[in-house]
C-alpha cells in the first residue's frame, strides 16, 4: 500500500492524467465474515439487514470494466478461500467502510480484516476509491494487499490497477521485500529467484502496448522488489476493446500466478524468525507504515475527501498500521 498510494499520487499529477483522465477507484477487498457462508471479500462487514446500496457497490466493484471486475473477484476469492480460517471479521465502523467527500465527487470503500493472533497474517486490506478530477474525467483504482506480521520475514503482497482512462492504466504488482536484499542474499534467492517472478514481468512487458512505468518518487523505487511489475498500458489505437483483451489475456493470468506464489511461498510457508530478526522486522514495518499514513495518505486524502472525512478514515487505519 505504501508504494501504490504514492504511484497514484504521481499519476494524478502527471501530464498523462491531465490529458486523459478516466476513472479512479481503490479496492481493498476482503472477507468480512468470521465464519459460515456469510459475506466475503467483496461484501461489506455488516449484518444482512444492514446491507444497503453502499455494500452492493463494493460487491459490484463500481467504476471498473467487466474484465477488471472479473479479475478482482477472482483474486479476492482466491485469497478468501486460502486465508479465511486465519482471519478475523472486519470491525471497521460503517462510515469508514464507505465514505465520500462533502461534495460527493470522491467516494471510497475500505475494508481491513486482521489475522488471528497465531496467524502470520497481520491484516488484509481492500479498498476502492473513485475520484472526479478538476481537469475533467476521473480516476479509478482497484487494490488488494496483504501484510504479514513479525512472526515471518516473508514479503507482503500488493496488487493495484490505476485506471486514468478507458484506454490507459498503470499496474502495480509486487511481493514487497521486508529485508535488505543485499545483506540477505538467501532472501533474494528464496522469494525472487527460485520462484522465477521475473519471468512474469518479462512476459507482460512483451505485449506491445505495455511499457515500464517509472515513478518520480525515489521512495517508490527503493521500496519495490527487483521483480516488481510496474507498467503502463496504453491502447489508444486499439481502444477499450483492446484494453479489455489485455486485462483478460495477460493481466489476469499473470496476476493470479504471482498471487499463487505469494500464498504458497510467503503466507502459508513456515519461516523460522529469531527474536533479533523480529525486532528488525517490527522496526522496518513500522517505518514503512508510518510513512504511508503520515506522508502518503495524509497528503492525498484531505485533498480528495476533506479534512474531517480524511481524519476519520486515517485514524481507523492507524489502529492496524501501527506496529
Amino acid at each position: 500500500m505504501e508504494v501504490k498510494v504514492m504511484i497514484c499520487e504521481n499519476l494524478v499529477h502527471s501530464p498523462v492524467s491531465v490529458l486523459s483522465c478516466g476513472q479512479h477507484g481503490c479496492l481493498r477487498v476482503r472477507r468480512c465474515s468470521g465464519s459460515g457462508s456469510g459475506s466475503g471479500f467483496g461484501s461489506v462487514c455488516c449484518s444482512l439487514t444492514d446491507m444497503d446500496s453502499h455494500s452492493r457497490k463494493l460487491r459490484e466493484f463500481p467504476f471498473v470494466s467487466a474484465a477488471q471486475k472479473r479479475l478482482m473477484l477472482d483474486l479476492v476469492s482466491t485469497v478468501e478461500n486460502r486465508l479465511d480460517s486465519q482471519l478475523l471479521p472486519c470491525s471497521l465502523p460503517s462510515d469508514v467502510r464507505y465514505y465520500q467527500s462533502p461534495s460527493a465527487t470522491s467516494q471510497a470503500s475500505l475494508h481491513i480484516r486482521p489475522g488471528h493472533p497465531h496467524s502470520p497474517i497481520d491484516f488484509v486490506l481492500g479498498s476502492w476509491v473513485h475520484s472526479e478530477l478538476p481537469t475533467g474525467g476521473s480516476l479509478d483504482i482497484t487494490t488488494l494487499s496483504a501484510y504479514l506480521n513479525s512472526s515471518t520475514d516473508a514479503p507482503n503482497f500488493v496488487f493495484e490497477i490505476i485506471r486514468s482512462s478507458p484506454t490507459m492504466l498503470v499496474l502495480f504488482l509486487d511481493l514487497l521485500p521486508r529485508k535488505d536484499l543485499v545483506l540477505w542474499s538467501d532472501y533474494l534467492k528464496t522469494f525472487y529467484e527460485d520462484t522465477q517472478l521475473d519471468v512474469h514481468r518479462q512476459t507482460l512487458e512483451a505485449v506491445p502496448e505495455v511499457q515500464p512505468y517509472f515513478s518520480s518518487s525515489l521512495y517508490v523505487r527503493a521500496a519495490a522488489s527487483p521483480t516488481v511489475i510496474l507498467v503502463r498500458i496504453l491502447t489508444e489505437n486499439g481502444g477499450v476493446e483492446r484494453m479489455e483483451e489485455i486485462i483478460r489475456d495477460h493481466l489476469d493470468p499473470i496476476s493470479k500466478q504471482v498471487l499463487g506464489i505469494w500464498l504458497d511461498h510467503c503466507a502459508c510457508a513456515k519461516r523460522e524468525v529469531g527474536e533479533a530478526e523480529r525486532a528488525y522486522l517490527r522496526k522496518r514495518d513500522g517505518v514503512v507504515r508510518n510513512k504511508t499514513i503520515e506522508i502518503d495518505l495524509g497528503s492525498s486524502y484531505p485533498k480528495m475527501f476533506g479534512a474531517e472525512v480524511a481524519n476519520r478514515v486515517l485514524e481507523s487505519m492507524k489502529e492496524y498500521f501501527t506496529v
